[in-house]
């Protein structure tokens, strides 16, 4: 992108001027918190809700965010403007700011704000017409009392290393277990599978992120007449799906045609996935918050 302007602690810079300190704990520690946010010609999806996560997880980890959240929806819009996009991905960062070389927090004086916005870096448009392949990991997903992963924090490790073992076994992406072996998410998409009509995801509460994306789809499901149950279910119950998809901000609803060289259905993305996915992208052009037209 030519010309990209970055919003770092208060002003808005070219690409090549938005640094921030070798001493930012974000840098050091992965202390911090994000979101990714997507708007769709004009169209900020669920901005709301997306800033309604961050900060709590910013409050979560006893980080005070310098913004009020009204504040912090001007300067993403603002930022979208002044890169002149109507569709594109937004990442919001905030850092505890630069410190010292310690872990306490207390060093930190101020938190650094980032917001960038750049065109769509999505999935493969043949990707949703042949399907993924996951594979499952060894890795576990972080168990609550270790990070809890409604906590969006800029430590990524845990996602990192299953998306480096699901690469290793040659697969799109990665299908996560929790501690006890019940499935909980891809390394950064929310999973579904449908059986017998029925759509069935994670509880929260197993290890699943509350995805932005995820709440719309079981709420578009539910409009749409079938039926939705948040229920534990193993990689037996994924091997045997009639359908799989994931959503996420990035991959919206993807279906999945695989898992560990295992069928899923028919092999080819099926009636329900498609549905969704047009009921989906229909709705991210009107459910959120309007910040540029072909009319200005």
């Amino acid at each position: 992108m030519k010309n990209q302007i970055i919003y770092l602690n208060g002003n808005y810079v070219g690409k090549e001027d938005a640094v921030i300190s070798i001493y930012d704990h974000g840098f050091l520690y992965g202390d911090g918190v994000f979101e990714g946010i997507r708007a769709y010609e004009g169209n900020v999806f669920k901005l709301t809700e997306h800033i309604k996560r961050l900060y709590e997880s910013a409050h979560s980890i006893m980080l005070e965010i310098p913004h009020q959240k009204e504040e912090m929806a001007d300067i993403i819009i603002e930022t979208i403007r002044k890169n002149k996009l109507e569709s594109a991905y937004i990442r919001v960062v905030v850092s505890r700011g630069a410190g010292d070389l310690g872990l306490d927090p207390r060093s930190c004086s101020t938190p650094t704000v980032i917001v960038i916005a750049e065109e769509l870096a999505i999935y493969a448009n043949d990707l949703y017409e042949r399907g993924l392949k996951l594979a499952s990991v060894g890795y576990r997903r972080s168990s609550p009392d270790v990070l809890n992963p409604q906590v969006k924090s800029l430590n990524y490790l845990n996602n990192i290393l299953v998306k480096l073992s699901s690469m290793q076994s040659h697969a799109d992406e990665a299908l996560i277990l929790n501690n006890q072996g019940f499935v909980t998410e891809g390394s950064a998409d929310n999973i579904f599978i449908v059986k017998n009509g029925v759509i069935k995801t994670p509880p929260i509460y197993l290890g699943a992120l509350e995805g932005i994306t995820r709440n719309a789809i079981i709420d578009i499901a539910k409009e749409q007449g079938y039926l939705v149950e948040e229920v534990p279910f193993t990689l037996h119950d994924v091997y045997t799906a009639d359908e799989v998809f994931l959503t996420g901000t990035a991959a919206e609803v993807i279906p999945v045609v695989s898992v560990d060289n295992r069928k899923i259905g028919s092999g080819y993305p099926d009636v329900i996935t498609k549905d969704l996915l047009n009921a989906f992208r229909k709705k991210t052009l009107i459910d959120g918050v309007l910040c540029y037209s072909k009319n200005l």
